[in-house]
């Protein structure tokens, strides 16, 4: 897919892409520590020489520079020893939030962000607050059956989004693309009715069972959601458009060959610990984060139909933008 929008998409003919003297930047926000970061951006550059080439008046090839950013507790000590040796470009570690500026402006020519941006800046205040009608009490995650935690939820998506758009408007070029995969939800799909939310339910009752225990507090329970949120098409497309700084090229559900695979405890066990342990561990210490999802293996294992195909309706977004001067 990123052949395509290169292909299709980029348009060299104009500057500064037709000046191949000019560093083509790349950056790749959501790093992480790799390897998929590495293969994400060869297949952007292949696409982008491929792209040179094609040209009849054959244009030399630009270098590369290539910014890896995470936020600031990343380990790009990790990245970087892992950085493959036969790399072709000039790589840097930006550290950071990309919900704001990273870069000076007018000079990221391509960005790409690879399931990052349904982490949130911050949970909404309202659903860790019991006094308030948003208070998602025994809960971890936005199922969307309350009406108002979606909507706080759904506030600090757009909040967020908004910002992130905005900041890259700012620093890339006119006519530089943007390519953005993010796990999502179906239009007026609840992630209560997948196996995603259930498992986070299952995850919250795990939890709420500790405290009964007295293993941790009731109050740190109620304080803890996790920053996430699984938006539907409508929804990026209605705060794509809003923002106004990026055109809509193309918006595809892709499929999710993994979700097709056989239940396999552990792997659904470990592929979610990765995801929410830095978040756990950060609240209840490493000691509890240990012990939950031991009681969550063994809920999981009791609750088989949660890893049932009927309820893997998640789905995987591709989206590509491309960057235009804002009609005021």
């Amino acid at each position: 897919m990123i052949h395509e929008a290169v292909l299709e998409k980029l348009n060299i003919d104009k500057y500064p892409f037709c000046d191949s003297s000019i560093p083509f930047q790349i950056a790749d926000m959501g790093c992480s520590t790799g390897p998929n970061t590495f293969i994400a951006v060869q297949n952007i550059i292949d696409a982008i020489d491929l792209k040179y080439k094609s040209k009849t008046q054959n244009l030399e090839t630009p270098e590369y520079q290539v910014h890896f950013n995470d936020h600031k507790e990343n380990d790009f000590n990790t990245l970087f020893k892992s950085l493959p040796t036969s790399s072709k470009y000039f790589a840097t570690g930006v550290p950071g939030t990309f919900y704001s500026r990273l870069f000076p402006k007018n000079t990221l020519h391509f960005v790409h962000s690879s399931f990052a941006l349904h982490f949130l800046s911050k949970v909404p205040k309202e659903v860790v607050d019991s006094e308030s009608t948003a208070f998602n009490k025994g809960r971890i995650v936005c199922t969307g059956d309350l009406k108002e935690v979606a909507e706080a939820y759904l506030a600090q998506y757009n909040k967020d989004m908004d910002n992130f758009l905005s900041a890259r408007a700012q620093e890339i070029v006119e006519g530089g693309l943007m390519v953005i995969s993010v796990p999502g939800l179906p239009n007026g799909v609840h992630l209560s009715k997948t196996s995603l939310g259930m498992m986070g339910d299952l995850l919250g009752s795990c939890l709420m069972d500790m405290a009964k225990m007295g293993l941790i507090s009731q109050e740190k329970v109620d304080s803890f959601n996790l920053p996430l949120y699984f938006a539907t098409p409508q929804e990026m497309e209605t705060v794509v458009n809003k923002n106004g700084y990026f055109s809509i090229e193309r918006m595809e559900i892709v499929n999710n060959p993994v979700l097709h695979l056989a239940p396999n405890i552990q792997f659904v066990v470990s592929s979610l610990r990765a995801i929410i342990e830095w978040f756990t561990e950060k609240c209840f210490g490493n000691v509890i984060t240990e012990k939950l999802f031991e009681y969550f293996t063994k809920k999981l294992q009791e609750n088989m139909f949660v890893l049932d195909k009927k309820n893997h309706k998640n789905i995987d977004l591709y989206i590509l933008l491309k960057h235009q001067i804002k009609r005021m």
